[in-house]
């Protein structure tokens, strides 16, 4: 037993003193031990430039940078603006600076240009307007519905519903609260249902109850499983048909801090129902947000609302020109 206890003590001293020694090499190359984000209430730390978009960039053209260029264009990258958009803009800017002009107030006007002027939701004067909602599960579709049922109806329109999202659980309900909470009408049918046959009641009943504005809400589809993406064309027929002409908004619900598997997303969805424009959620004060300028230079479509809270009224329209001060922090 002394040998066995002995032997104990050896091993332990040699597993202490080589954590120990690993430590000290860690440290000596500047790393830190981190643990990982898997673990449940647990939050992986953001790189220093992973603030993105509300980090100063002002800031590296004071004499802070070795190379500011450089560091701006990996500024850019970690707030997914993308490679190619975000070494576009630094070409542009490292240009046009050239002459003395503020590089900031550049990569302001860069950002303005790929923006454009803010884009609002296109909705008929008369008769009833539809606003088709895809995305992938776990963008919040339903939530950006509620509060944008909640926004039309504080605006003085009637809006009605469309429960079309007939496979997930507790989907209607969801729905159901939220239009409640906003004063919309909602239109469902029980669990499995067909969704573009929801959808086609729900345009015939918006139009007797004289709704000004219709909202479909549809199941979160992963956009690379073409079968699901097929079903969602079918719902847009579906919603043609019975409107006589194709919906007048689709938009695609993103997660601002998805990264640049938006582009993936934006693409696939944009090829099988024509996204006329974006609605990016959690764009918040943590939210990196650079995606906005990767699908507009990219793709060509353009954000028309973020959400920026879990309040019914945190929903706003996008403002390219706020969005361009908020990058160089001014």
């Amino acid at each position: 037993m002394e040998i066995a206890g002995a032997l104990a003590a050896v091993v332990a001293v040699g597993v202490v003193g080589l954590i120990a020694i690993r430590a000290i090499r860690k440290r000596a190359a500047g790393g830190s031990h981190r643990r990982a984000p898997d673990a449940p209430g647990d939050v992986a730390p953001r790189p220093a430039a992973s603030a993105g978009l509300a980090r100063s960039i002002r800031s590296l053209f004071r004499g802070g940078a070795n190379d500011p260029w450089a560091e701006l264009e990996d500024l850019l990258v970690r707030a997914d603006v993308g490679p190619a958009t975000s070494a576009r803009i630094v070409a542009s800017v490292r240009e046009r600076s050239s002459n003395g002009s503020d590089p900031a107030a550049l990569v302001a006007e860069e950002i303005r240009g790929i923006l454009g002027d803010a884009a609002d939701l296109h909705l008929p004067a008369d008769g009833l307007g539809v606003v088709m909602v895809v995305g992938v599960n776990g963008a919040g579709k339903t939530t950006t519905i509620g509060k944008l049922a909640a926004r039309l109806t504080e605006q003085g329109r009637k809006v009605s519903l469309a429960g079309s999202d007939t496979f997930r659980a507790a989907a209607s309900e969801q729905l159901d609260a939220w239009a409640k909470r906003s004063g919309a009408h909602l239109v469902t049918q029980s669990r499995g249902s067909d969704p573009g046959s929801v959808a086609f009641d729900a345009v015939k009943a918006a139009q007797a109850r004289g709704s000004d504005v219709l909202i479909v809400d549809t199941a979160g589809r992963m956009h690379t499983r073409e079968p699901l993406m097929e079903e969602l064309k079918k719902v847009r027929r579906v919603l043609e048909k019975a409107v006589g002409r194709t919906p007048d908004e689709t938009l695609l619900v993103l997660d601002a801090t998805t990264g640049q598997n938006g582009i993936a997303q934006a693409r696939a969805f944009g090829e099988a129902v024509a996204v006329t424009g974006v609605a990016l959620t959690k764009f918040d004060g943590t939210a990196k947000g650079g995606i906005v300028l990767a699908v507009r230079d990219q793709l060509g479509v353009p954000v028309k609302l973020v959400g920026t809270g879990e309040g019914v009224t945190d929903l706003e329209m996008f403002d390219p020109q706020a969005f361009a001060q908020r990058v160089i922090g001014g």
